[in-house]
């Protein structure tokens, strides 16, 4: 199976408006609900891809019994008749704190979003130990294990790297998709694979150059990364050359959880020892389908399947 963690997981509230606008009162057509937070996106994504997954991280308080409750009900998304189909299994663990909400607000006119993100919870040091032991259990049974999102308060900014020295103990390859101060402390760890945006690459390695700091990210320790260039596909760079992939046109859409469908796409690749080319173009398709779908953690299977067909994988010279 396939582990994500996502400690900071949320209950995703998505409103549906006629028009945005500001300083205005507007009246909802419509109101989504869906467990959230980057690790159960991705262990949404993977399962409709065939994909057992188990997901853990922190929860609790009312809000944190909504989203298990719709955890354990969710239809597996994307399936259809002869398609590939997993299992998503909680093993979220209590806390005393109150699980976060994101609020997205789409726009029905322009089809934008505007994104309204909570802190999270304050986690005690007995919750925390609490988890780890958890953690460690896990990852007996772990294939691959994808560490996602931003921490709540009360962790230590350290973590991911302390996760990822786990997973290495125990043989277990991490994906590691943050930012900030977590990414920078995590790469230092030796994840197997980090997936920054341009963003938080240029970030973490002061270049606005992709290739450049996709190599530099792997000098600090990454042993591959993939870096999301937003609409214009994904690079990777590793050990053994780097590859550049592109979809075949621009979509509109919704691009909340983009980020996390191409996370699963990697992951996937990853477990199913797909060549490097292969895992961008699902990767890069994953994420166009998502676009797609009307929320975070699905795709449109249609979509994906189109844009595989067409995405082109470049070559660049051998990683440095």
């Amino acid at each position: 199976m396939i582990l994500t963690v996502t400690l900071n997981t949320a209950l995703d509230v998505t409103y549906r408006v006629p028009e945005l606008r500001p300083h205005a009162t507007h009246r909802v057509t419509e109101v989504t609900e869906r467990p959230g937070g980057k690790g159960l996106n991705v262990a949404r994504v993977l399962a409709a891809l065939g994909h057992d997954t188990v997901v853990t991280g922190l929860v609790g308080g009312v809000t944190g019994g909504v989203l298990r409750q719709l955890l354990g009900g969710i239809a597996v998304p994307g399936t259809g008749p002869g398609a590939p189909h997993g299992t998503i299994t909680d093993a979220l663990v209590p806390i005393a704190g109150t699980t976060r909400r994101t609020i997205g607000v789409v726009d029905a006119t322009t089809g934008d979003t505007t994104q309204l993100n909570e802190p999270g919870p304050i986690v005690t040091t007995p919750e925390w130990s609490t988890f780890m032991d958890a953690y460690g259990r896990l990852l007996r049974e772990a294939s691959a294990v994808a560490l996602c999102g931003s921490l709540p308060p009360g962790v230590p900014v350290g973590t991911y790297a302390q996760l990822i020295r786990e997973a290495h103990a125990a043989g277990v390859p991490t994906l590691l998709d943050t930012s900030g101060e977590p990414l920078r402390r995590g790469i230092a760890a030796r994840p197997h694979l980090v997936k920054p945006n341009i963003d938080e690459l240029a970030g973490l390695t002061g270049s606005t150059d992709p290739l450049r700091a996709a190599r530099d990210a792997r000098r600090r320790g990454a042993r591959a990364v993939a870096a999301s260039l937003g609409p214009h596909g994904m690079l990777a760079v590793t050990a053994h050359g780097a590859w550049r992939a592109a979809p075949p046109r621009r979509l509109a859409g919704n691009p909340t959880g983009a980020g996390d469908a191409a996370v699963a796409g990697l992951l996937s690749g990853l477990v199913e020892e797909a060549p490097w080319p292969d895992r961008l173009a699902r990767a890069v398709a994953l994420s166009a389908a998502a676009v797609r779908a009307p929320v975070a953690g699905e795709f449109d299977r249609a979509v994906y399947d189109e844009v595989l067909a067409g995405v082109e994988v470049t070559e660049h010279p051998a990683a440095a």
